[in-house]
């Protein structure tokens, strides 16, 4: 019989992710199924559930449930513990493991993809949420100089950096307070979804910074304009979207894909 897997969320027609994954099968020579699930706003648990009794493998988990997926995962890997949330299920005799890939597909692309190290560098992090959360440990195991973590609000800023025991290389802040030029600034904040940019000083820029988007679309994101505009190299969140992916598949199916020629591929679409 095929494995199923499916990616659950609410909304989720918009989800690149069923095209990612049957390439990555026909790349690896899987027999898998791979659909999209969507799961009413108080009825995630259930739908999970569902879809295992249905003989479910695996599930990658986005908006609004991977806070949910969190609290019910029966086992969660590190990298999910630190993150607070769960992007990933794999279902085993049943099991229900969490994981969270996200920081590691930024990390991928960031490093491999983009060619710019993290070791050794000083990193601004924008946005304490969740997708910032899912991220830090990811950043802080590759050895960065410095990695200061901003918000509007400072608070959540330096709730979030104490989740990590104080790290030395690790620092929170506001946007007000930002005035020296980092060499990388990621954006993990929303703003891009409705066009705005984080309210942070054009000096976190540099002419060899990378400036990067978590989110991404067929044009450049209000952030990435702004930090062009000043000089940064920029980049948007769709290798990242493919990265996290192979790593989803990596731990589902135990063989990791190329991620190049589907990240062209989608690229080439948008």
């Amino acid at each position: 019989m095929t494995d199923k897997y499916a990616v659950i969320g609410n909304p989720i027609e918009h989800s690149r992710s069923p095209e990612i994954h049957a390439r990555f099968a026909a790349q690896t020579h899987q027999q898998m199924q791979y659909d999209r699930l969507l799961a009413p706003l108080d009825g995630f648990l259930d739908a999970v559930q569902q879809f295992m009794r249905n003989g479910g493998k695996g599930l990658n988990v986005t908006v609004p449930f991977k806070l949910e997926a969190y609290a019910n995962a029966t086992r969660l890997t590190p990298r999910a513990k630190a993150a607070g949330a769960v992007n990933t299920l794999k279902f085993d005799n049943g099991e229900m493991l969490g994981d969270n890939t996200d920081g590691v597909g930024l990390v991928t692309d960031i490093v491999h993809n983009a060619a710019v190290a993290v070791a050794g560098k000083s990193v601004l992090l924008l946005g304490a949420g969740g997708a910032a959360r899912g991220v830090l440990l990811p950043l802080l195991d590759e050895q960065p100089a410095r990695l200061v973590v901003a918000n509007r609000t400072p608070s959540k800023a330096v709730e979030l950096v104490h989740r990590f025991d104080n790290n030395p290389r690790l620092e929170a802040g506001n946007f007000g307070d930002l005035d020296d030029a980092f060499d990388i600034v990621i954006n993990a904040t929303a703003a891009s979804l409705s066009s705005e940019v984080p309210p942070v000083s054009p000096r976190v820029f540099g002419k060899h910074t990378l400036a990067y988007d978590m989110m991404y679309g067929s044009e450049p994101t209000a952030f990435m304009r702004f930090a062009a505009q000043h000089g940064a190299i920029t980049r948007d969140g769709l290798g990242m979207l493919v990265e996290q992916a192979a790593e989803s598949f990596t731990l589902w199916r135990g063989v990791r894909p190329s991620t190049k020629d589907v990240f062209a591929e989608l690229r080439a679409r948008m």
